[in-house]
């Protein structure tokens, strides 16, 4: 996708990136839990920032956004925010959007002076996810029962991840 560019996210693009999220939903499950607000899940209080990748069509192809990380954290270590709501349209994955908007993120959060943090369901479905994580320098930390359950009522185990320091080189750019 030589035509892909991120940018900030507009109010606009919340509809546009709706049924984006819905196919996500679909074929793999995320979110776990359909939100009965979908415009309020991807735009919570918590939000700090959000970006959409299009094409140069102004297709939306991808979603992923920056949070006020959850958790509270030592007072004396840097402050954190929470990659979240990242996901890509299954017809534009194996084109690096996910790790473009990744990239993107890791920028802003150096100009920001924030380290980053995630999340993700661990589950055999997320491996894919899992690896791109961890191939762009993510390092599992801990893995930990969420607060919340499935739509099956069952307990979810989450993934915790944080960023190493060093931004590694946008391969795809």
């Amino acid at each position: 996708m030589d035509d892909l560019r991120i940018r900030d996210r507009e109010p606009a693009d919340l509809r546009r990136c709706l049924p984006v999220l819905a196919d996500v939903h679909r074929l793999d499950r995320y979110p776990l839990n359909w939100p009965a607000d979908p415009h309020r899940w991807l735009s919570p209080d918590n939000a700090l920032h959000a970006w959409v990748a299009e094409t140069g069509s102004s297709t939306v192809v991808g979603h992923v956004a920056v949070h006020r990380a959850s958790s509270a954290t030592d007072p004396a270590s840097a402050p954190v925010a929470e990659v979240s709501r990242l996901f890509v349209a299954p017809a534009a994955r194996r084109h690096n959007v996910a790790t473009r908007l990744l990239h993107h993120t890791r920028q802003w959060a150096t100009e920001h002076q924030l380290g980053l943090t995630l999340h993700i369901v661990d589950h055999p479905r997320s491996a894919a996810a899992i690896a791109l994580y961890e191939r762009s320098g993510w390092q599992h930390t801990h893995t930990a029962t969420a607060a919340w359950t499935s739509p099956e009522g069952r307990p979810v185990r989450l993934r915790r991840y944080t960023l190493a320091d060093k931004v590694p080189p946008n391969r795809s750019a």
